[in-house]
């Protein structure tokens, strides 16, 4: 609610009553900070990493999870046992040799920033997938196999459509992150017309000044999808989690 009532307001109201309803409501901060931070291609590049990463995520997590669930090895139980401590690695702690080795073989920007994206994800992906296959009777792959089908056809065909609540809590969880991240963007996008809306954000932000009632009215502008995006999948929320981590 200060978000929303400090968009509506001018800089000297916020600072006069900064949690007080507007006096007199305007709506004249949005248009300036739509056009301010560039919205348009800002959210462009902000949907497009994404939508591209969460896919990848996706993709490759339930892959991964889907072979060492069904691989009867001790090399599977370690391998998944790392994914569930690598995701207690904080990225400050290797940012900088890994966005200078990203550097060296170029690949920074949208495409260095979904790798990485990839990369820091599909651990907690990894482990969510792999709980919630657990779940799932290995006789279901036999018959599958029975029937002619091969590893692939039975992986999507049969398994992967059964992880729906699964897959849709990884979506959510992921793309809220990856949309609200700063910090790796900051390190990894360094050409003018690829920031993210988070990257945008900073312009309010000046050495002297801080223009809150554009910084408040853009922020309300940025997070409204991923609110319409979580509104519309929250259904799938807690079964998948509960799936995911329990079974």
């Amino acid at each position: 609610m200060i978000v929303l009532f400090g968009s509506l307001k001018t800089r000297s109201e916020i600072f006069t009553n900064p949690l007080s309803f507007p006096t007199e409501p305007t709506a004249q901060n949005f248009p300036e900070a739509y056009e301010s931070m560039n919205f348009t291609q800002s959210f462009i590049n902000s949907v497009l990493v994404m939508v591209v990463s969460v896919f990848l995520i996706v993709i490759f997590s339930a892959m991964a999870a889907y072979a060492l669930a069904r691989m009867k090895s001790k090399w599977s139980t370690v391998i998944y046992f790392l994914c569930a401590v690598l995701m207690l690695v904080p990225f400050q702690s290797i940012m900088i040799p890994l966005v200078s080795l990203f550097g060296r073989v170029n690949l920074l920007n949208r495409t260095g920033l979904i790798f990485m994206n990839l990369g820091f994800q599909s651990c907690m992906s990894i482990f969510l997938f792999y709980g919630a296959m657990k779940s799932i009777p290995i006789s279901l792959d036999e018959a599958a196999y029975m029937d002619g089908a091969n590893i692939f056809q039975i992986f999507w065909r049969v398994i992967f459509p059964i992880l729906k609540s699964t897959t849709v809590t990884v979506i959510i969880l992921t793309g809220i992150r990856i949309w609200n991240d700063y910090l790796l963007p900051s390190l990894v996008v360094n050409q003018e017309g690829m920031y993210t809306l988070p990257l945008q954000m900073y312009y309010f932000f000046g050495e002297y000044t801080i223009q809150w009632e554009l910084a408040l009215a853009g922020l309300l502008l940025a997070i409204i999808p991923i609110i319409l995006l979580y509104m519309f999948l929250q259904k799938y929320i807690i079964e998948g989690v509960t799936e995911g981590a329990t079974k």
